[in-house]
């Protein structure tokens, strides 16, 4: 058995004294585990860092076998994202939220935006809302999408403000007034066909409010897990970030 794909690195783990086992999220493939000799030598291991895009060789004997990688660097990012804390802690979320899907499943719509979303995390307040949209999304791949496209109370299209944490559907301005206290907050950046140019904290913190009620419902809290610390310590230095743009400039 045998295949070349791209790859996105997740996650390494050490196997024996020089070999590694690599998971990768590969555009045709899906998530992909496989064995990298000498893995864990200083000549392989910068390629082998989480967030970096890779061309991987998959070999095995048979088709259900761990098999081994060889792997060559395309795109290494890892130097870059992990020179911030905001980096660190948005790609090993990414990675956590991406092991959700079953394993040798191709997704290649998560895979662009994962790829998407790597490529343009420099910034603090564009790797927020790219992470927040990666999750919207696997909420979607996962069988459990939220309805932000009409009003589920009147079908309206057009002022959708809310949306209910019981059904994920958005709520407009007028259905959802008697009942705002009740009802999660739908950040401008979310709704169809707005921009985003004036994106505030706190439709960051909404969008991370809203993504993180139905994957802690749908999917984590059902598998027994709950959000990873990660997510928190992204979330955390997101608010760090807003404090200290906030202060006046001395």
């Amino acid at each position: 058995m045998e295949w070349t794909d791209e790859g996105i690195v997740l996650g390494v783990r050490r196997h024996g004294e020089s070999s590694a086992i690599v998971e990768l999220l590969t555009r045709q493939h899906g998530r992909h585990l496989g064995l990298v000799r000498g893995g864990a030598s200083s000549r392989l291991r910068p390629l082998l860092q989480p967030g970096n895009s890779v061309s991987a060789v998959w070999r095995a004997r048979l088709d259900e076998h761990l098999g081994t990688y060889a792997i060559e660097g395309l795109k290494l990012r890892a130097a870059t994202l992990l020179g911030s804390s905001h980096g660190v802690y948005g790609v090993t979320h990414l990675a956590s939220i991406a092991r959700l899907l079953p394993e040798r499943d191709p997704h290649e719509e998560i895979f662009a935006l994962l790829e998407h979303s790597l490529d343009d995390f420099d910034d603090i307040g564009s790797a927020a809302v790219h992470l927040i949209h990666f999750e919207l999304a696997m909420l979607a791949e996962l069988g459990f999408g939220l309805a932000l496209d009409n009003c589920a109370v009147t079908g309206e299209t057009t002022d959708l403000i809310y949306v209910s944490p019981k059904s994920g559907g958005a709520v407009s301005r007028g259905a959802g007034e008697p009942w705002r206290d009740r009802l999660l907050r739908l950040p401008p950046f979310l709704r169809q066909g707005e921009m985003h140019d004036d994106l505030t904290d706190q439709d960051l913190r909404d969008g991370f409010r809203l993504t993180g009620l139905f994957l802690l419902r749908h999917v984590l809290e059902p598998r027994g897990q709950g959000h990873s610390d990660a997510r928190a310590g992204f979330i955390n230095a997101l608010i760090r970030q807003q404090a200290k743009a906030a202060l006046p400039a001395p």
